[in-house]
């Protein structure tokens, strides 16, 4: 069931966190997480015509969301990253993913997820080149001004060592001009819907700025 749900998040972000927490109990799973994956089930069969929707007539701009949720995995406390990339309005890749270590403070897990989103983009940037397109100065959008500060301020960052090759990696893109930290409300971080369990009216929300459509 989990691998029928895994092939499916190619086509429907909207499930993807909910899969991959349950994907984390393959292993020695209970009559819960049943009940859990059959939630599921039960969702993309009351949406079934909900599909993703690529207007011909968009721009081409390269922006991208990350985010993270501080110790939201209760079972060792690590954080859990979500990331996704748009051309326009146009959702071209994205990601849920619990980090490998635990974070000390949501700076620290915000600024993980927003390394991976960086390496991300770096390779789309490679690939998107070979077609003859350049972006110069792709935003992330992150909801934590601390993290924003980190890719900006070398001094605060003194007292974060622990996190120093990462600050490295995207201080570099950042002098570089191939990125930039960018602030977004966290009503507006679209990335949230891959970190934790939302109410139904942000879920529907972030849902349609995703780009899902009723698609007949």
């Amino acid at each position: 069931m989990i691998g029928s749900l895994l092939y499916l998040t190619a086509s429907r972000p909207d499930i993807l966190f909910s899969v991959c927490l349950c994907a984390r109990f393959q292993a020695c799973p209970k009559e819960s997480h049943l009940h859990a994956v059959k939630r599921i089930f039960k969702y993309l069969e009351y949406t079934p015509t909900l599909g993703l929707w690529y207007p011909r007539k968009s721009s081409f701009d390269l922006h991208t969301y990350s985010d993270a949720d501080f110790g939201g995995y209760k079972v060792d406390r690590r954080s859990t990253s979500g990331t996704c990339q748009f051309l326009s309005n146009m959702l071209i890749s994205w990601f849920s993913k619990k980090q490998n270590s635990v974070a000390l403070s949501t700076t620290e897990a915000e600024y993980i997820a927003a390394g991976s989103c960086c390496a991300q983009v770096m390779w789309m940037k490679q690939q998107l080149l070979d077609y003859g397109f350049v972006f110069e100065k792709v935003p992330i959008r992150c909801d934590n001004t601390s993290t924003i500060c980190l890719g900006k301020n070398p001094i605060h960052h003194s007292r974060t060592k622990h996190i120093d090759i990462r600050y490295h990696f995207i201080k570099d893109h950042i002098e570089k001009g191939d990125i930039e930290l960018v602030f977004v409300p966290t009503e507006e971080q679209v990335a949230d819907i891959f970190t934790k369990p939302l109410d139904e009216q942000s879920f529907s929300k972030f849902r349609l700025e995703l780009g899902l459509r009723e698609i007949e």
